[in-house]
């Protein structure tokens, strides 16, 4: 992956709250983004480059610096593995401003998110002209599509707000589906307008391809 650079420093930017606990499928979307984070990490301390990590919520949870080494990389996977948020809100604009201002120097940074934040552009164009930017940007299949089961409750994992959904009715699944595609296409254009490398990965299916996709459409750019 970054065999293009040698002594690169790569950044981890990852999305640590409520909402990355729901999965219905696979994995949780939390699970799916330590994993994606451990291959990332791993392929780049191949090539002795630096890795950190940045975990936010609604705010700064805890920043590790950029380090080399495997005892480094061992370390930020237990984190990743045990890492407890204190607040559920999610604030991407807090999290660009923050990489930008604690990282110096140009370095690869992956955005690890399900993106469901609103109003961080400018940040995001920001960071990613004095960095090389790339969006992960993780979702779970019942987020786009909702079955017939019934009258269920539904619950926002963020602010714990609830609500009563009938998915009996073809028009409450019709919506719903046509208004997480309409998120979706605004996330892709926003991410096309800020000149961000960006992919969907998804908790019921294998990671590779779409980061190999990633790379090979990142390397024909170069």
């Amino acid at each position: 992956v970054f065999e293009e650079e040698r002594e690169m420093t790569v950044m981890l930017l990852v999305d640590v709250s409520g909402s990355k606990n729901f999965g219905t499928r696979k994995q949780l979307k939390r699970d799916l983004i330590t994993e994606l984070c451990a291959v990332l990490a791993f392929s780049a301390i191949q090539n002795n480059d630096k890795v950190g990590v940045i975990f936010f919520s609604d705010q700064i949870e805890k920043f590790i610096p950029p380090k080399k080494g495997k005892s480094h990389i061992l370390t930020i996977i237990r984190e990743l593995i045990n890492f407890e948020p204190e607040h559920s809100g999610t604030d991407i604009k807090e999290a660009l401003r923050y990489f930008t201002l604690a990282i110096k120097k140009r370095c690869t940074a992956f955005l690890i998110s399900d993106f469901l934040g609103s109003d961080f552009e400018d940040e995001l164009k920001i960071a990613n002209k004095k960095h090389d930017l790339v969006a992960l940007q993780i979702f779970d299949k019942r987020e786009m599509e909702i079955p017939k089961v019934g009258i269920i409750q539904l619950q926002d994992a963020e602010s714990g707000s609830v609500r009563w959904f009938n998915t009996n009715s073809e028009k409450n699944r019709k919506e719903y589906h046509r208004n997480a595609v309409r998120q979706q296409s605004e996330i892709a254009e926003l991410m096309r307008r800020s000149g961000v490398d960006h992919s969907r990965i998804a908790t019921h299916q294998s990671y590779i391809q779409p980061l190999m996709t990633l790379f090979k459409r990142r390397g024909s750019k170069r």
